[in-house]
């Protein structure tokens, strides 16, 4: 008899841009991806949401954008920041501006909670994205008990560099294949077209075709895991409360 295993196929960036969309959208209908992490503060944020409303079984959660960083001349530089990430006031107030934002646009809170770019694994964003995640009562990436996680489908290594071979149709099928029993979270990040911001521009696609193709459908039917989503985990607030948080923005 084979493990019972379940796995939640969640693809971050969804509303960054209109090519991270469409590449997350095809991945939702003809593949495996099965919830998403909403980027709430640029201009494709509305899209996205408007493609979550209209297909309420992708499970949406807040990915929480602080800034971005890029290695490049030995170190990791900074291409944005949006607060300083040392400064537990301005993370907490932004945190809870991104929070609000999110429940205009979807009508209802977050069915989970992650960052861009792992922010979260470091103080004070852990604590403050913990307590969030508590009190909302959903499950926050990496930290929630029950949840394992696993990042390793990721076409670029710790320096940066491309590593294709990662985002294969092989290797998602081979990381499908050696989940361990229970829950599993894998992260992903699905775009097409030239509205795809670099420097993971060529890798999203090579990701959405992975997370397409017919082979990994077929290993997950053989392998007899059942796809689950952040629906399946939330145990989201009531209505009322979620008109308060419409109220405050």
């Amino acid at each position: 008899m084979k493990p019972n295993r379940h796995l939640i196929v969640n693809a971050d960036d969804f509303g960054r841009s209109a090519g991270i969309n469409q590449g997350i959208m095809t991945a939702h209908g003809s593949g495996i991806v099965t919830s998403a992490s909403l980027m709430v503060c640029w201009p494709a944020a509305h899209e996205a949401a408007s493609y979550g409303l209209r297909y309420p079984e992708l499970s949406l959660g807040l990915h929480i954008d602080l800034g971005e960083w890029t290695y490049k001349e030995s170190a990791w530089r900074p291409v944005y920041e949006v607060v300083q990430l040392t400064d537990h006031a301005a993370v907490a107030k932004e945190t809870e501006r991104q929070l609000a934002h999110f429940i205009r646009f979807v009508g209802r809170e977050p069915t989970h909670i992650d960052s861009h770019q792992h922010i979260h694994r470091s103080e004070p964003v852990y604590s403050i994205l913990k307590e969030m995640a508590c009190v909302l009562g959903v499950p926050l990436r990496q930290y929630t008990s029950g949840i394992n996680y696993n990042g390793h489908f990721y076409g670029q290594t710790s320096q940066g560099r491309s590593t294709s071979d990662a985002i294969s149709t092989s290797s998602l099928c081979s990381i499908v294949m050696n989940l361990p029993p229970g829950v599993t979270e894998l992260s992903c990040h699905p775009g097409c077209g030239k509205e795809t911001p670099p420097p993971y521009q060529d890798e999203r696609e090579i990701e959405m075709r992975a997370l397409c193709s017919p082979e990994v459908h077929t290993v997950i039917a053989d392998e007899e895991i059942q796809l689950y989503s952040f629906h399946d985990f939330a145990t989201p607030r009531s209505d009322a409360n979620v008109l308060q948080g419409n109220e405050a923005i």
